[in-house]
């Protein structure tokens, strides 16, 4: 695509659906900060995004499934029936049948009022678009709404990114409403946008790129863990788009920024990064990530202030 043709595709005052996958906070003993986390979820709902728990920023490779239980009461708990959520289906080091055990947890989730999203698992590695497809229809019937999720192996090792084929098929199930897209690659999700209008155009394509958040400029919606930083901010970003106000460029480097700096290698350490930030905004306890999780270095708070000084916060 020339950049001709991809200033072109831009859609102005384009309305954008956004969801923020919710950092889950800890407490000095390591026990979850339970209230900073419906905190968190109050503070997102509010702001006008919609909530992504035990995901990827939740630490859901990491929770046990009483944990993510607990979770999605919480979240259930503080939302009160005022708007959607997202969790995530986690199979991944599950033995059995893939269609039970993702079906269980996505009957656990919606009977808490979430829509789940599927998270990848490495058996998919060795499967045809064929298979990966039947799978997902399987796992969707019966169902109102199903998200997706392609996740780039930089994020985490059970993820895969999609061929072709596997996301034409996928286009076609009906209870499947949409896909989180999180390569890092702009073309690669370019592309998805025009298989997208071309297929489906009411299928969702939400970007997972935290080093590109302009990609909704160009029809993508959004899923991020950055949105967890500061979902108010991603909030009066989208505004200004809407209303086409020149507000919107200088807010957007800024935010983009603090995805450069929290999103850099080893790039699943950015929950650190956003512990730290959100602790910066006494907004949690502590700084301190999930212990399995990589962490920044000691300096991390210097650079997570410039970032929240850059957006307006005083800190």
């Amino acid at each position: 695509m020339s950049l001709e043709t991809r200033h072109a595709a831009k859609r102005f005052r384009r309305k954008t659906t956004g969801y923020a996958a919710c950092l889950l906070p800890f407490e000095a003993d390591g026990s979850i900060a339970r209230g900073a986390f419906e905190a968190a979820v109050a503070r997102t709902t509010e702001a006008g995004l919609g909530c992504a728990v035990n995901m990827d920023t939740g630490y859901a490779n990491y929770l046990t499934a009483t944990e993510r239980s607990e979770i999605l009461g919480l979240t259930q708990g503080v939302i009160a029936g005022r708007r959607d959520f997202v969790a995530g289906v986690f199979v991944e080091g599950l033995e059995g049948d893939l269609v039970d055990l993702y079906r269980r947890q996505m009957d656990e989730i919606v009977s808490y009022g979430g829509t789940p999203i599927l998270f990848q698992t490495t058996r998919f590695h060795a499967w045809a678009p064929a298979e990966i497809v039947d799978l997902y229809a399987k796992v969707c019937e019966g169902h109102e709404s199903v998200f997706g999720f392609e996740l780039g192996r930089m994020f985490a090792p059970n993820g895969m990114i999609y061929d072709e084929e596997t996301i034409r098929g996928l286009m076609t199930i009906p209870a499947l409403k949409g896909i989180k897209h999180s390569s890092l690659d702009r073309g690669k999700e370019l592309r998805r946008l025009e298989i997208r209008d071309e297929v489906r155009p009411g299928f969702m394509i939400f970007t997972g790129n935290d080093l590109g958040i302009d990609m909704t400029e160009y029809g993508s919606d959004y899923l991020l863990g950055l949105a967890a930083f500061c979902p108010e901010k991603f909030a009066l970003r989208d505004t200004y788009w809407q209303e086409g106000d020149e507000r919107y460029a200088e807010l957007t480097d800024a935010l983009q920024y603090l995805g450069n700096v929290g999103f850099r290698a080893p790039v699943p350490a950015y929950k650190h990064s956003c512990a730290v930030f959100q602790h910066l905004l006494g907004r949690i306890p502590t700084s301190e990530p999930h212990r399995l999780c990589p962490r920044r270095p000691d300096w991390e708070a210097g650079i997570m202030q410039d970032c929240a000084k850059r957006l307006g916060y005083d800190v």
